[in-house]
């Protein structure tokens, strides 16, 4: 069995990322040894969350997530209606064109949604 789960966060708000930062290395705790394939997900005004300056009280676990290789995706369409530069992101960031087609097609592909 592959364990398979995107974490969703839409609002540029701590608490809920800060959940699903621990909702992810909960799961790992779970999981030791076990096949996983985990993402995190940022659109809307989320996209504030993973830059560098914003995220910075969480950089070391969000570095040990995907030294886990649990994937962070960002929103582009979101990134350009809040006026983000890319450049502005943590490091490891992947950006995908639209985050609801994204979520859309992971749970074509038997992700289990997530909402912290």
């Amino acid at each position: 069995m592959i364990y398979r789960a995107v974490f969703h966060v839409d609002l540029d708000e701590v608490k809920p990322f800060a959940i699903a930062l621990s909702n992810i290395s909960n799961l790992l705790r779970a999981i030791p040894e076990k096949h996983y394939d985990l993402v995190l997900l940022c659109n809307g005004p989320a996209v504030v969350l993973l830059q560098s300056d914003a995220c910075a009280p969480h950089r070391e676990e969000i570095w040990q997530l995907q030294q886990a290789r649990v994937s962070f995706k960002v929103c582009r369409n979101a990134l350009n209606r809040f006026n983000i530069d890319p450049d502005n992101l943590i490091e490891g960031c992947e950006i995908v064109p639209a985050g609801i087609v994204t979520l859309i097609e992971l749970q074509q592909d038997g992700y289990a949604y997530i909402k912290p």
